[in-house]
């Protein structure tokens, strides 16, 4: 399914500032969305994706660059959740662009020094209630 940037952001409860260039935005829930190129991920081990990105890829005066360092530094000190918007970019010569939500993965910020920041993404589990796994044992 082909979606814009504001109905990707939209399906984890955000809404980027600008349509068509946010980075990142909070989400309604608390989490931070972070708009993604295919470019910065990595697998250091087994089970996780890792983004490393940094905020000085941005020109100076980029909006969408002061909103990520801000939502960065949100998402480090309140150790908030991160949820992934994946952007691709067409091989032709319009460069169209499409993204993609990943709703299996949930990020958490394990690195941001202000300008480079690192996000581990793992496979998000179902939380059990307490007395499902209580009668389990």
């Amino acid at each position: 399914m082909d979606l814009s940037l504001v109905n990707a952001f939209g399906k984890f409860g955000a809404k980027p500032r600008n349509r068509l260039h946010s980075l990142s935005a909070m989400a309604a829930d608390g989490a931070m969305v972070l708009n993604c190129s295919k470019a910065h991920f990595g697998h250091p081990s087994p089970g996780i994706l890792r983004y490393e990105d940094r905020l000085s890829r941005e020109p100076a005066e980029s909006k969408e660059g002061a909103d990520l360092g801000q939502h960065l530094t949100l998402a480090l000190d309140g150790e908030l959740p991160v949820r992934m918007v994946v952007t691709s970019i067409a091989d032709d010569d319009r460069g169209h662009r499409s993204f993609h939500v990943r709703t299996d993965l949930v990020g958490k910020l394990v690195k941001f020094d202000g300008d480079h920041f690192i996000i581990d993404f793992t496979r998000s589990e179902k939380i059990r209630p307490a007395a499902v796994s209580a009668r389990r044992k």
